[in-house]
């Protein structure tokens, strides 16, 4: 991947979309499928880099606006999230929806894994949080999905209409 200036904007606009989301403190079921879409989004039309890259930066932002209180689960959100990137973008050429849902599921067996292995071992987490970073996970990237894949048609569709004119 070429990175230029229109990656860069690119992905500095979602990114700042994310944050946005990030900062309304909206319940997880609604913040989480929507970063998700952001991921999905940033991969599929820019490319890995994007999305690694936001990725890696809003669990830090969630965790400095205060969504995410357990310093030590950031690691494990980011290592999610680069999964979830990293899938999408090696299957997405050949099916967006088998790449999407592959993605979905790996970024919530890392982040399950991840939570049972190395920060409950570490840290004492609440039930509630547990959950949140383990199945909630699932829920929310394949939600992130469904959103970034109808994104996803409808600026192709946008993009092939204005092409025509």
């Amino acid at each position: 991947m070429k990175i230029d200036l229109k990656m860069l904007t690119r992905t500095a606009i979602l990114l700042a979309l994310t944050v946005a989301f990030q900062s309304l403190a909206l319940p997880q079921p609604v913040t989480g499928p929507l970063v998700n879409a952001v991921l999905f989004v940033s991969t599929g039309i820019i490319g890995a880099a994007s999305g690694v890259l936001i990725g890696g930066i809003t669990p830090w932002i969630a965790y400095a606006v205060g969504t995410m209180k357990l310093a030590p689960a950031v690691p494990v959100i980011m290592a999610g999230n680069i999964s979830l990137v990293l899938v999408f973008a090696l299957l997405f050429k050949r099916n967006r929806y088998v790449a999407a849902v592959a993605a979905a599921v790996v970024k919530w067996l890392g982040m399950t894994a991840g939570v049972k292995y190395l920060l409950l071992p570490a840290v004492k987490v609440p039930a509630p949080v547990v959950t949140s970073l383990t199945i909630f996970q699932l829920w929310t990237a394949l939600g992130g999905a469904v959103l970034a894949l109808a994104v996803m048609a409808a600026l192709k569709a946008w993009e092939s209409r204005q092409l025509r004119i």
